[in-house]
């Protein structure tokens, strides 16, 4: 939880309280990591067993909605949609990646225009003095 650069919030579908505990862990990273821009993956499971299905889609993508994050619905016994989730998290790792270089680049040129700003106040400041 501490060290993941992106996880996946996977609850069954034919389980209403593991959907209600996706949640709660999505709280619990956040206060882990205390940062709310961490790469997640909503998923719910067992896509197979539709016929005990307890979570409707739209459920599931109401969360991720709320949670910002992308939405699947998977079945591990019939590898549905698995490959999809992964290849996804990691886009979702290299989008929070990009923004922040993006961010650090920013800032780092921003510096740079204020130290060259000072700089050259300075200079003129000094040169009047003389």
């Amino acid at each position: 939880m501490r060290s993941g650069e992106g996880f996946v919030l996977v609850y069954s579908i034919t389980d209403r309280n593991s959907f209600r505990a996706a949640s709660q862990y999505k709280t619990q990273f956040e206060r882990v990591r205390r940062a709310d821009d961490i790469p997640f993956i909503l998923v719910g499971n067992k896509f197979d067993l539709e016929n005990r299905r307890q979570v409707s889609t739209e459920e599931g993508q109401a969360l991720a909605r709320q949670f910002g994050c992308p939405f699947f619905e998977t079945s591990a016994a019939l590898r549905h949609n698995v490959d999809d989730v992964y290849l996804n998290l990691v886009r979702e790792i290299r989008k929070r990646e990009r923004a922040i270089l993006k961010n650090s680049d920013e800032r780092k040129s921003r510096n740079t225009r204020l130290r060259k700003m000072f700089s050259r106040l300075f200079k003129r400041q000094h040169s009047v003095v003389r």
